[in-house]
């Protein structure tokens, strides 16, 4: 059989990835390589890890990268595969490559510049952006305010039939200052307790990635993932076991911001294409 693949494209993908590690090899980022199946993915509300064995195939390096982190690592990067299950659309594929980085004792705020520099280097063009308090186009656009009134169900129906559609389509928009529930392995605002450190980056009204300050707080950190436990048992969802590697390694972790970036979206972007399909050369459809 003679297939047939856009091979125009694919340069593009690869010349993305090019960019993307120059551009951290640049700034003194360390790239590592962390297990791809693994033993305890992280109890998140509705991210599914598809079974392999007595193991599951990873949703995120996070863990992994964050034992690094605490054994003194410095800043690091990793690019690879990572699986959700059920994820199949014009945006999503079950395997994906993502791109995660951390800077320890760095803010968050460190990312807003990372993620408009690297975005600026892939397209060719500087990027310019603008920020958005999730409770401020709650109010606006979904009439509501999820920090007096939390509601997951309604937040994330809110979020993907009002919230997405409404967001400007021209250069990169965050949604900033997340409801602490919604923010599962990030820090909480010192300042407001109702909020926690983390952002969502929008590139042409296209989610792209999701920034943390990050928890460092084993006890929380346990905490939370014991009622997310307790939250999917109740609905009837496969729950994990805790990754006790993980928690014990948590408190030697510096203060870290951290965050995950879609490679094949970018990619998608950077193409001009509306499919991921056109940006990957096979895909589980």
């Amino acid at each position: 059989m003679n297939e047939t693949f856009d091979w125009e494209r694919l340069q593009g993908r690869a010349r993305v990835l090019r960019v993307i590690r120059d551009f951290f090899e640049a700034r003194g980022f360390l790239e590592v390589e962390t297990p791809v199946r693994i033993p305890a993915p992280a109890n998140e509300a509705f991210l599914e890890p598809p079974p392999s064995g007595d193991h599951w195939l990873r949703t995120s390096p996070e863990l992994h990268m964050k034992r690094l982190l605490a054994a003194g690592s410095g800043p690091i990067f990793q690019m690879g595969p990572c699986f959700r299950a059920n994820e199949r659309g014009r945006r999503h594929n079950p395997e994906f490559t993502l791109l995660e980085w951390y800077r320890p004792n760095a803010g968050i705020a460190s990312l807003y510049d990372d993620v408009e520099a690297l975005v600026s280097a892939v397209l060719g063009r500087t990027v310019k952006a603008r920020r958005i308090a999730v409770a401020d186009i709650y109010r606006e656009v979904a009439g509501w305010d999820p920090l007096e009134a939390w509601d997951e169900d309604r937040f994330d129906e809110d979020m993907a039939l009002k919230i997405e559609p409404a967001l400007p389509r021209d250069g990169l928009t965050y949604l900033t200052d997340y409801p602490a529930p919604a923010a599962a392995l990030a820090r909480l605002n010192p300042a407001d307790s109702r909020v926690a450190e983390r952002f969502e980056a929008y590139l042409g009204g296209l989610e792209i990635a999701n920034g943390y300050g990050e928890l460092t707080d084993a006890a929380e950190q346990r905490r939370r993932f014991e009622a997310t436990i307790a939250m999917r048992r109740e609905r009837g969802l496969p729950t994990y076991p805790l990754d006790e590697p993980f928690l014990a390694a948590l408190p030697d972790l510096p203060p870290t911001a951290g965050i995950a970036l879609g490679v094949d979206r970018l990619a998608m972007i950077a193409a001009g294409a509306t499919d991921i399909a056109q940006v990957r050369p096979f895909c589980d459809r």
